[in-house]
């Protein structure tokens, strides 16, 4: 696609509503959007899943084959310049391969592992000589590669890592001592992003090959799912790394580390959102041939319920994905030729807020389709005869992947106090629009989808006022108030997402306008739920602004639901899958 450069900064969602112009949806795919999406599918369709008993025995030598022809196809040098092997892709393409590959369950692990925190580290924080050796042969699937960040004490609090990068008295190598675990990748890995800290205090980001001396791999591990991505040790014992393979400068390693993870958050939530389309089919499939009673599954009320909301969450969560696709895509475009790592590290950094809630709302949505699909399936969702109950064991990883969901949601509304601290966002004049909002909510009829959006725009950020006022500086030590804020904005911005997707394509569908009227019932019910915890902790029992908050988020009235969602769910029987509508 061509570049246009977005007028939305990181957070600005939280503060006021953006026009429809200023995001993409998958409406308006290009075609080589289109292009790539089909070769990735196909590959998905016909290579992995036809594969899928050898990659849960962890055959991991058919797994590494299915990579090499991912390679083949360009499946994995989306996000590499040309210059250095690649397809110099935009970041919706990641986000379309990302999609698809989520299908497969752990095969796409191992895939998106490799494409994203992999590789991402060399192509924005690399010098020239690392790019030219190593991206050419990762973007290939010559090289496979692993990312080495948690240790034994070092978890959600990686920069409490014990691994130590000491200089040789020759000065040409760091010896690297200590154990990263849970390494996804590990055993068929080429090479390791690994961090360190440079005479015990500074942290270090290093490019370390597996046939470095002094590396060598612990057992596979014994996991609940994803059994096709390996996952192992990664033990440093006096290993030998050239200081030309330090990535990055020495002591800004945790810049390299935190800025890639944006990116895994949001390829994460492209994974899972994949994920719930293909879990939705099967149900779909399950549904339409199993009988009880005399009639099938599909035909009564409850199942039809169940898939109107799977549906319409999953289209929520693609609405959010491909919203913050383009917000990257914007943010980075042409950042992998700059040699600023500051530069590199802002825009990495920009929509951060939006990746966390990418990871979550992604993360969250496969769990709760794959839960009910099993549930679908009744006794036969718990068999290993049915590729659903992988997918249930597959999907739990992802709430813990790239930093926890409580991590995530502590990251969002501490990050958005920080930029407004900084001046990047409007916070008093938000707020203060915000009070006055509530205080004359109505609904006109004509714009309810986007007074809804409103009305919990609003809420957010008076609750996020009351927070500050009660707590000051002390807020960041109240996790159990930042984590139920961060959920407000959370449902928020995949709300906003589908009716600014709504106003853009602009249809007369009546189905598309109740799985909106779906999405923003559900999203008003998980806000309701948040605020009727946080307004005992926050609002004084006198202050009107409690009544005021209720008011306005129960203000809103849609259709008969229980038509609505009967007709969502015969639509997808008719389809047989997940539909754009």
């Amino acid at each position: 696609m061509s570049h246009l450069k977005s007028r939305v900064s990181g957070g600005s969602y939280l503060v006021d509503q953006i026009s429809a112009n200023d995001a993409f949806f998958p409406e308006a795919l290009t075609d080589e959007h289109k292009m790539i999406q089909k070769t990735a599918k196909q590959f998905v369709t016909k290579d992995v899943l036809t594969k899928r008993k050898e990659i849960e025995s962890q055959d991991f030598d058919v797994v590494v084959d299915l990579l090499k022809k991912a390679g083949d196809l360009g499946l994995l040098a989306h996000s590499v310049p040309e210059k250095y092997g690649g397809l110099g892709l935009d970041k919706i393409s990641k986000g379309i391969v990302g999609e698809q590959v989520g299908r497969s369950g752990s095969y796409g692990v191992a895939h998106s592992n490799h494409t994203c925190i992999a590789t991402l580290p060399i192509t924005y924080y690399g010098t020239e000589e690392q790019k030219q050796k190593y991206l050419p042969k990762l973007a290939s699937g010559e090289y496979i590669g692993a990312y080495c960040l948690t240790e034994p004490e070092a978890g959600s609090d990686a920069m409490s890592g014990k691994t130590t990068a000491v200089l040789n008295e020759a000065g040409t190598h760091y010896l690297l001592n200590g154990t990263k675990i849970y390494i996804t990748n590990a055993v068929f890995s080429d090479t390791f992003i690994v961090y360190a800290k440079v005479e015990g205090k500074h942290f270090t980001t290093f490019i370390v090959e597996k046939d470095f001396p002094g590396l060598s791999l612990g057992p596979e591990e014994k996991k609940m799912g994803i059994k096709g991505s390996s996952t192992r040790s990664v033990i440093l014992e006096n290993c030998e790394v050239p200081i030309e393979n330090v990535l990055g400068e020495i002591g800004k390693g945790h810049i390299i580390a935190f800025t890639v993870l944006n990116l895994g958050r949001f390829n994460l939530g492209s994974a899972c959102t994949g994920g719930a389309m293909g879990v939705l089919e099967l149900a779909v499939s399950h549904v339409l041939a199993r009988k009880q009673f005399g009639q099938t599954l599909s035909s009564f009320g409850v199942t039809k319920e169940k898939i109107a909301k799977m549906t319409a969450r999953i289209y929520a969560s693609e609405s959010l994905q491909y919203r913050t696709s383009y917000l990257l895509e914007n943010a980075l475009h042409g950042l992998d030729d700059v040699a600023d790592s500051r530069i590199v590290a802002a825009g990495m950094s920009e929509f951060a807020l939006e990746c966390a809630a990418c990871k979550v709302y992604g993360s969250e949505t496969l769990d709760g389709v794959v839960d009910e699909a099993v549930q679908l399936h009744g006794g036969a969702g718990f068999i290993s005869e049915y590729p659903v109950e992988q997918m249930y064991r597959d999907s739990r990883i992802n709430r813990i992947f790239e930093g926890t969901n409580e991590i995530n949601r502590l990251l969002l509304t501490g990050q958005f106090l920080k930029k407004c601290l900084k001046g990047e966002l409007p916070y008093a004049d938000a707020v203060k629009q915000a009070f006055e909002n509530l205080s004359s909510s109505h609904c006109s009829g004509d714009r309810v989808f986007e007074e809804v959006i409103e009305s919990i725009r609003s809420t957010y950020l008076v609750l996020v006022e009351y927070a500050r006022r009660k707590f000051g500086q002390d807020l960041e030590t109240q996790q159990e108030v930042l984590i139920k804020l961060s959920d407000i904005a959370i449902h928020l911005y995949a709300a906003e997402s589908v009716v600014l997707r709504h106003q853009k394509i602009n249809s007369d569908s009546e189905v598309r306008k109740y799985v909106v009227e779906t999405v923003l019932e559900e999203s008003i019910n998980q806000v309701l739920l948040n605020v009727r915890q946080l307004e005992q902790v926050l609002i004084p029992p006198e202050d009107k602004m409690k009544k005021l908050v209720y008011a306005a988020l129960m203000n809103h009235g849609f259709s008969d639901p229980i038509h609505r969602n009967r007709r969502i769910a015969e639509r997808v029987y008719r389809d047989g899958s997940f539909a754009s509508f």
